[in-house]
């Protein structure tokens, strides 16, 4: 069959899309190469949301909390019961390969897809919307050793690393929470960050909860400092001015260095990029690429400038996207 629409990427900005489509009468179907909301699932445990839990709300749906912030647990309920009451078609564990047209001239488009297990598959589409978000793709270190098993680019939870050694590379909101929220768990920490202090955007809470564990040595900080590489058991560093390497005990490493939209994959789909900060070529009112019929929304309307659009901001793409799509097809004969 042939859907109206498909979404890639099962995250909020991808649901409300879908969302969106069916109040406005149209068949969509969401794809994603993880679970729904897969990036939210990979969050650390005991995250509380910065923002407050009607603006994180989508499908004019209420989101019941016990607090004031919503946690990633009854995020997750969240958007699970949105799916399910409006009756999305999700197929999750089902990664998008390539985005093409059916034919010279055709106004469908032709999804590959492959399943967890290795299985190929196909679906037709007239319009897709790619909001794949940036969580799945670290900024690398592009070291030695970055790939060992107790090297992670997210941080999960705290118990197992009490009373070890644990060194984190970053210095933003990331690093800086798993930071004291290893040491408040036993934990020996060791924040290491090639600037010369921790980023003054950090959350106006936490940077002076940081900064005094910092000061008071509870939390080791090495700043203009850089890991060259990382073995079993310790990390290697050394400073801006280039002095000999050292060694750092390290148990597990956490690379909090940030994460960036999979722009290669935008691009096998036509898309045309901005050079210098990889936005994507789209009409600002209506998300439309300049490939017709391919949209984007989300985050990675943003390009490298992740930090422009959040839940909060991208949940409103799919109703403008419905909009221009309902204007356009309320102009076509019968």
């Amino acid at each position: 069959m042939t859907y109206d629409l498909i979404c890639i990427g099962a995250g909020p900005t991808g649901l409300a899309c879908a969302i969106e489509a069916k109040r406005i009468g149209m068949k969509p179907l969401v794809l994603d190469k993880g679970c729904l909301c897969n990036s939210i699932l990979h969050y650390p445990v005991n995250m509380l949301f910065f923002t407050t839990a009607e603006k994180m709300e989508i499908g004019d749906l209420p989101m019941s909390i016990t607090a004031d912030k919503p946690n990633r647990v009854e995020t997750l309920k969240y958007y699970r019961k949105c799916a399910e009451f409006y009756g999305l078609e999700v197929r999750q564990y089902e990664a998008v390969e390539d985005v093409s047209r059916i034919g010279n001239g055709s106004p469908h488009f032709r999804i590959r897809t492959r399943h967890a297990g290795g299985a190929p598959d196909e679906h037709r589409a007239t319009r897709v919307v790619i909001a794949t978000g940036y969580y799945d793709i670290p900024k690398r270190l592009g070291i030695p050793g970055e790939d060992l098993p107790h090297v992670s680019h997210y941080f999960t939870e705290v118990h197992s690393f009490w009373q070890r050694d644990v060194v984190i590379v970053g210095a933003g909101n990331s690093a800086a929470e798993a930071a004291l929220e290893l040491f408040r768990a036993g934990a020996r920490v060791t924040i290491v960050h090639r600037g010369h202090e921790m980023k003054r955007r950090i959350k106006y809470w936490v940077l002076p909860d940081i900064e005094n564990r910092i000061a008071a040595g509870e939390v080791k900080a090495l700043f203009n400092t850089v890991v060259t590489r990382i073995e079993p058991g310790h990390v290697a560093v050394r400073t801006a001015k280039n002095d000999a390497e050292r060694t750092l005990p390290a148990d597990a490493l956490f690379a909090l260095t940030g994460y960036q939209p999979d722009f290669e994959f935008l691009k096998r789909q036509g898309i045309e990029l901005d050079p210098v900060t990889n936005k994507p070529n789209i009409n600002p009112d209506t998300f439309e690429t300049n490939v017709p019929g391919l949209y984007v929304a989300g985050v990675i309307v943003g390009g490298h400038h992740t930090g422009e659009i959040f839940i909060e901001n991208g949940r409103f793409h799919g109703k403008q996207i419905m909009a221009s799509i309902g204007a356009i097809d309320s102009q076509l004969p019968g």
